[in-house]
């Protein structure tokens, strides 16, 4: 016995140890590294996954760690190669410095020539990448010249001088990309909005009261509050250099509109959206959007659900910078324990949106 295992008591080792025993009879992949197990009759040690014959209770020995095994006498199995990195650990650690590599890099690198510095052939890396980080390795690329460019552009950098330096090849590439990756044209982004006319009113709905703001693309902008001019001092915030126009009797109409699909639970807005934001940020969003009225998901979900189960405050972050209130649904997302969590909105709302939405679900 080990003295890492001398800690346990002896009711909590032998629960332990029965969940380590349900883990190794399932061959449990998610096992490995929190525990090897000894067979005292081969005197040899494995990884729960190891695909041998599954040993007699009596005979097994559990051990936090492979150097506990060795102390105890027994040896490394050869065929799941206990105490090193297994193969899931290996690649992940590949994608790991890969993206390293990529974020360090002071030019684009091709898939080749990331592949090669990782060890991998370019056509499983590109598959490994894909799965492990949820976008391919040429969108990651573009998202973090997206992220350079922005800080860039947000400096003193010129349009051309921030594009070059972001990684694009050229000031044309950066122009054909730059209103997906801005959402803006370049200058405008530069300087806050200047140079756009956004509209905006402001109305009242179940939640207090609503600012709707709209730019040539579509709906930029819901916020919520109590007051008035707090919600215009934050739409200047967002938009500090654009021209901000107040709405006339037309763009009202389209008003009511946001207004009823914040106060009527699963009514559909048959109006464009102008969503701006990162790579990470625009990918969290959709998740949002596509979480059924009536239910929620915890920050863990949505981060899994697009492929980066470690990026749980990521996603809280992106749920924060919201801008859409309601209508990218941020207010579905709670945490693992099932409380509420932060807003940007305030609790209050935050639960009054959800139990409006479970009544509307059950009713409908």
């Amino acid at each position: 016995m080990s003295t890492n295992e001398r800690a346990f008591p002896e009711e909590e080792r032998a629960q332990r140890e029965n969940s380590w025993w349900d883990a190794l009879c399932r061959r449990d992949k998610q096992a490995d590294g929190r525990f090897v197990y000894g067979v005292k009759t081969t005197g040899i040690f494995c990884m729960p996954s190891c695909a041998s014959r599954l040993p007699l209770r009596e005979n097994v020995q559990f051990f936090v760690d492979a150097e506990a095994a060795r102390r105890a006498g027994f040896r490394p199995c050869k065929r799941c190669c206990p105490g090193n990195p297994s193969r899931e650990q290996r690649q992940g650690a590949a994608i790991t410095h890969a993206c390293q590599l990529m974020a360090q890099a002071e030019t684009s690198l091709t898939l080749a020539q990331v592949a090669t510095a990782v060890g991998i052939s370019p056509y499983h890396f590109h598959r490994l990448f894909k799965a492990q980080v949820g976008v391919t390795p040429k969108r990651y690329a573009a998202a973090l010249r997206g992220q350079r460019v922005r800080a860039l552009l947000s400096g003193n950098a010129p349009v051309t001088q921030a594009a070059l330096a972001a990684g694009f090849h050229s000031s044309e590439q950066f122009y054909q990309e730059s209103h997906q990756l801005l959402g803006m044209p370049p200058r405008s982004f530069k300087h806050k909005g200047q140079g756009m006319t956004i509209h905006f009113a402001i109305g009242a709905c179940s939640l207090g009261a609503t600012l709707v703001a709209e730019s040539e693309r579509g709906v930029c902008a819901v916020l919520l509050g109590d007051d008035a001019t707090a919600l215009i001092n934050e739409l200047h915030a967002l938009f500090a250099n654009a021209t901000l126009v107040a709405g006339d009797a037309t763009f009202e109409q389209r008003m009511a509109l946001v207004i009823r699909a914040i106060d009527s639970p699963g009514a559909p807005l048959a109006l464009p959206l102008d969503i701006r934001g990162t790579a990470f940020q625009l990918r969290v969003w959709q998740a949002l959007r596509d979480i059924p009225r009536g239910t929620t998901l915890s920050y863990r979900d949505v981060a899994e659900k697009i492929g980066q189960p470690d990026a749980v405050r990521a996603v809280a972050g992106a749920c924060a910078a919201n801008r859409l209130a309601v209508i990218v649904p941020c207010h579905r997302v709670i945490r693992t324990d099932g409380a509420l969590s932060g807003y940007r909105w305030g609790i209050a709302r935050k639960r009054q949106l959800l139990e409006s939405e479970a009544k509307g679900s059950h009713d409908g």
